[in-house]
């Protein structure tokens, strides 16, 4: 049988039609997640807030912690997307494993979430591109070619699957080749603060104990490891995703921690001094971000300009792939009547096989998201933790699965096997440890935000969706419990 059929006849087993088109290679799943990690957005945006809080050696000590740890949440996800092959993802595991009330729960944070995160991205672009045009960096500059970034992202996501697909395979060369071009710079034509500079641990502000300071940095490696479950959002339109999906989650972690380490370490020895990449300003008397900054000193202004728009064309890839993820998750759970408007939302273009409705919903909501916080340190820390919660939630019901015996993980083709339990405690006690971490001041508003979110989401389960929402159709049939071999979920 031909692997289209298969995948066709796999995803029936879940009560769902191949109404996306499938048409997404093994490289091109992994380039999509890796497109919305972007070592280029979230390692080089929050250079200055992980430089202020924990000095170079946030750089060199806090990066490949976040690393190894996020690696743990990526590998839990993966053996999931490979037992689920749906885009429903973490939603439709946890529906399955934990409930349809929890699956709700995790749905519409994976979305509240990855809105924020789009937001935090695109808002991230405009400030590269303007000094890169040599434009002002007013606030009226900044929100207008935010809202143009957007509604070029939102387009062509309605209008081709496959042009995103071939635009992210793109964003992989410029990631690694500018990082690389970066690096090489750096190192060759830079002057460079010696080797023990990396091992400085400094807190610029002065408003916090070292120690925590250092775990609040942790903000610019962890807000730079989300997204990666685009991979499992993307499994319909993934040829052979029980292989290709995890393997594109796990390998878009790896490959950003590695790639992203260089950038960061030849970066933080191309300071020439902390409180001039810090406190760096344009002619009009805006702030100039540290890593621009950073290069201007180092290389010169035409060097800070040139990654000023390589900056801004990975970050435009990022927000791309991120509204694809996104739509997807909406979809998914417009699919199952689980959102107002579900019959909008679940439409899918006839002409271009994509969720159009959910694509413009998340385009709009983005840029309500950013009109409400203000700062992207704020929006990146809602996202981090919004999505961090939602990878958790299902990966706790998979691991008390496992304890009990269930049969979930013979159905993974990509298996952790004997370390699945260790590895899902692992990501479980990091991950809880990492929500915590990420709403304490400066960035309590984030916290504050997402109990409001939490507070609004149980009062609306409680008055319309408990009575309404049954979960996917698939997860409630005894039959497939029974093939499972859990009941008890």
């Amino acid at each position: 049988m031909p692997q289209a059929d298969r995948d066709r006849a796999d995803l029936k087993r879940f009560g769902y039609a191949q109404e996306l088109f499938r048409g997404m290679g093994g490289f091109s799943n992994f380039a999509l997640s890796f497109s919305i990690i972007s070592i280029l957005t979230g390692a080089v945006t929050l250079f200055g807030y992980g430089l202020e809080m924990g000095g170079p050696l946030e750089m060199s000590l806090g990066w490949p912690i976040a690393t190894m740890f996020t690696l743990t949440v990526a590998a839990s996800m993966a053996e999931l997307t490979s037992a689920y092959p749906t885009a429903g993802a973490m939603y439709h595991w946890t529906a399955d494993l934990g409930g349809p009330g929890w699956g709700w729960f995790v749905a519409w944070l994976n979305i509240f979430g990855l809105i924020a995160a789009i937001a935090g991205i695109n808002f991230s672009c405009a400030q590269f591109v303007l000094p890169f045009l040599g434009l002002p960096s007013s606030h009226a500059w900044l929100l207008s070619t935010f809202a143009f970034v957007l509604a070029t992202q939102g387009a062509l996501n309605h209008y081709g699957v496959r042009l995103v697909a071939i635009l992210n395979d793109l964003s992989v060369t410029v990631h690694i080749v500018g990082v690389l071009a970066v690096v090489a710079a750096v190192f060759f034509l830079a002057p460079k603060q010696p080797v023990t500079f990396l091992f400085q641990a400094v807190n610029s502000n002065g408003r916090s104990w070292y120690p925590w300071a250092f775990v609040l940095g942790l903000l610019q490696a962890q807000w730079t490891y989300t997204g990666f479950d685009a991979s499992a959002h993307m499994a319909e339109e993934t040829e052979d995703p029980r292989r290709r999906a995890p393997w594109g989650i796990v390998l878009s972690v790896f490959v950003s921690g590695l790639v992203g380490y260089l950038l960061v370490i030849s970066l933080t020895l191309a300071i020439r001094g902390i409180p001039e990449a810090l406190g760096a300003k344009d002619a009009e008397g805006n702030a100039i971000p540290a890593v621009i900054a950073i290069l201007q000193q180092a290389l010169g202004a035409k060097a800070g300009n040139a990654m000023a728009a390589l900056a801004s064309m990975a970050m435009w890839f990022c927000g791309l792939s991120t509204i694809t993820s996104a739509s997807r998750t909406l979809f998914a759970l417009a699919r199952d009547h689980g959102t107002p408007f579900s019959r909008a939302l679940r439409g899918v273009s006839r002409g271009h096989g994509t969720p159009a409705a959910a694509i413009w919903t998340m385009v709009g909501a983005s840029l309500a998201a950013m009109l409400w916080t203000g700062a992207v340190p704020i929006v990146t820390s809602l996202s981090t933790v919004a999505l961090y919660i939602a990878y958790t939630i299902p990966v706790v019901f998979a691991y008390r699965a496992r304890l009990r015996g269930s049969a979930w993980p013979k159905e993974a083709v990509w298996s952790l096997g004997r370390f699945g339990g260790a590895v899902n405690l692992a990501a479980i006690l990091y991950a809880g440890f990492i929500s915590v971490v990420l709403m304490m001041p400066p960035n309590e508003l984030a916290g504050k935000t997402l109990l409001g979110l939490i507070a609004g989401l149980g009062l609306l389960y409680a008055l319309i969706a408990r009575h309404k929402y049954r979960g996917p159709e698939w997860s409630s049939r005894t039959s497939h419990r029974a093939a499972r071999g859990d009941s008890s979920s």
